[in-house]
């Protein structure tokens, strides 16, 4: 293995740091010695610079090489095959064996010793170096080794899974598609059951990777995977959950009154007279009830007949159109020839991974979208999300930030960007400006507002309530291997006021049909956390800028926010995102924005629930 040490610790530096050689003359034995030469004292920013030149260069490198093979793994999924995870794993190693290795372990943490003698660049940079060496350390090389394979194992389950519906081979889009419109309650079930069969295939997997994941961070320190990644944002596992839970406490009298309004309309919509104190999962239009925006169809807003027409590769040309109009460039040639954007054929030999994402394969220019964009309402806000992502990453990769700094200011700022650019492209003005709907035509604000708030607002408990409490005990608390799907079910009745629609036993494995508990753990508050900053951005774009109602904006065009929203992405994580925040909406985090913009919304569902019983 070689061992990336410091240029500056050659020989030459060492004998540069040595005391001078004695003369060989012989002095007059009157003559007072000379005094010995002083050591050189080390020059920490020089050594700090060449290692992280080196360590930059090596990382790249091998991160595309990993990048690639994921790449492949995800778009190219056949039964059977071994190949592909095979590369992957190795390529995964190769990766690890660098970041975690015992040598740059050690070196990283002597130069951290002397981080007051180091720029802040410097030592974000090493403290970056050394929080990737937590995730792969080789003083454990054989888990790391274990982990890689059984992460790769387990994405070839995940999405290749073959689900059926009514003894018929049927995509989670086709599932999604049926959750959305189906008005009959058994065949709802029956739908919603068949997008959880995939759980027990999952189960021994996921349970082995807990171990794996864990053992991996201790090994540098950290108590548990999940306080391993509230580290990134300079926060403990318990500072982590309090935010979250203040910012679900904050949203909760909001969605107590959609809660109660949902139990009501749905009883109605479905034809059941006795109206249940918790919602069952499978009369909700998402497999995990985190979306219910489809309940509410908002009159003069229906893109989907538009759409369908237009297409899927306009929706994502458009979405691209989009940045174009702020002062983004035009996406690189390679975007679009590289990138996996629309369903595979009928037919098609190989399975690919359906969840839409977007890929930042070398840290610089080669940038890619993994999707399955259709023709509707959905895939249309979903491209305009993921291109937030792609952006955020052209913005940053510049000669100003580090490669080792190439990323959000944190986790959530890359979701927030994302989805504020979803919320903006939806709005009634920016419609209206693309012809999408008639800007004479009329439409209800309160069931617009509605509608957002089934999306925007019921999110939140879900995702800082029900996948972030979820994965604290998994992960932290060691959750017992008999008590998984219970726990999932106790923690989606607490915050969401969901049950399922029938006993789920643990011969179920319900929280792993969410994707990210595989393949993305512990870190869902992320999605929480990024649409409150959506909600301070998007506050501060429309009142500070726009100068136009927060409800009926109207980005397109505007070249002050492109401004706005590239002096955010610019800095990657260079800058403290903390500071970002505060410099460029003059608050720290705060739900208060995300209340606010929903609050005219309120008095309309207090008078629609009036009578009614509340359970949450």
């Amino acid at each position: 293995m070689k061992k990336y040490f410091l240029p500056t610790l050659t020989a030459a530096v060492l004998t540069a740091c040595a005391p001078t050689a004695q003369t060989t003359t012989t002095a007059p034995a009157t003559t007072a010695p000379e005094p010995a030469a002083q050591p050189v004292a080390p020059n920490w920013q020089q050594q700090a610079d060449a290692f992280l030149k080196e360590y930059s260069t090596e990382y790249q490198r091998l991160y595309a090489q990993s990048s690639e093979a994921e790449w492949r793994s995800n778009t190219h999924i056949v039964a059977g095959d071994t190949a592909n995870s095979g590369a992957t794993a190795r390529a995964n190693e190769r990766m690890a064996a660098f970041t975690g290795s015992a040598a740059n372990i050690q070196r990283l943490r002597e130069l951290l010793e002397h981080k007051q003698d180091l720029t802040e660049l410097q030592v974000k940079q090493l403290q970056t170096a050394l929080y990737n060496a937590a995730n792969s350390p080789q003083t454990i090389a054989d888990v790391v080794k274990r982990r890689i394979k059984a992460e790769t194992q387990q994405t070839e389950k995940l999405y290749g899974f073959d689900y059926k519906y009514q003894g018929k081979s049927v995509t989670t889009n086709d599932l999604d598609e049926l959750l959305r419109k189906e008005k009959n309650p058994l065949k709802r079930q029956q739908i919603w059951e068949a997008s959880k069969a995939i759980g027990p295939t999952l189960k021994e997997g996921l349970l082995n990777l807990r171990d794996l994941r864990n053992q991996t961070v201790q090994a540098l320190g950290y108590p548990d995977y999940f306080s391993y990644q509230a580290s990134d944002y300079g926060m403990s596992r318990e500072e982590m959950m309090t935010l979250v839970r203040k910012i679900n406490e904050e949203l909760r009298p909001l969605y107590r009154e959609l809660h109660t309004y949902a139990r009501y309309e749905l009883a109605k919509k479905y034809g059941v007279k006795q109206v249940p104190d918790y919602l069952p999962a499978s009369w909700l239009p998402n497999r995990w009830g985190q979306d219910w925006s489809a309940m509410v169809e908002v009159k003069g807003l229906n893109l989907d007949p538009v759409l369908a027409k237009k297409g899927a590769e306009w929706q994502v040309k458009q979405a691209e159109r989009f940045y174009q109009s702020l002062g983004f460039p035009a996406l690189p040639t390679s975007f679009y020839e590289k990138s996996s954007l629309y369903p595979l054929p009928k037919g098609a030999t190989y399975k690919k991974n359906n969840h839409a994402s977007a890929w930042h394969m070398d840290l610089n220019q080669d940038v890619r979208s993994l999707m399955s964009v259709e023709g509707n309402t959905e895939w249309y806000e979903t491209t305009h999300h993921e291109l937030g992502h792609i952006y955020y990453y052209l913005t940053y990769a510049n000669p100003e930030v580090p490669v080792l700094l190439r990323q959000g200011a944190n986790r959530g700022y890359h979701e927030a960007m994302g989805s504020l650019m979803g919320l903006a492209a939806t709005q009634k003005p920016f419609l209206a400006g693309l012809g999408l709907v008639d800007a004479k035509s009329q439409t209800d604000q309160t069931q617009t507002l509605l509608k957002e708030a089934l999306n925007y607002a019921v999110f939140i408990p879900f995702a800082s309530g029900v996948m972030s409490e979820w994965e604290n005990s998994f992960y932290a608390d060691k959750l017992p291997a008999d008590q998984l799907n219970a726990r999932w079910w106790a923690l989606a009745k607490q915050y969401q006021g969901i049950v399922p629609p029938t006993t789920r036993g643990e011969q179920y494995l319900d929280p792993a049909t969410k994707t990210h508990i595989n393949d993305d753990p512990a870190q869902y508050y992320d999605y929480a956390l990024s649409y409150v900053i959506l909600f301070q951005l998007h506050d501060h774009i429309a009142k500070k800028i726009l100068k136009q109602d927060p409800h009926a904006t109207n980005y397109y065009g505007s070249k002050e926010v492109g401004q706005f929203l590239a002096d955010i992405m610019r800095p990657g994580a260079s800058k403290d995102w903390r500071m970002v925040l505060k410099e460029k909406t003059g608050e720290d985090l705060s739900a208060r924005a995300m209340v606010e913009y929903f609050e005219p919304l309120m008095a309309y569902l207090k008078q629609q629930n009036k009578g009614r019983k509340y359970t949450m």
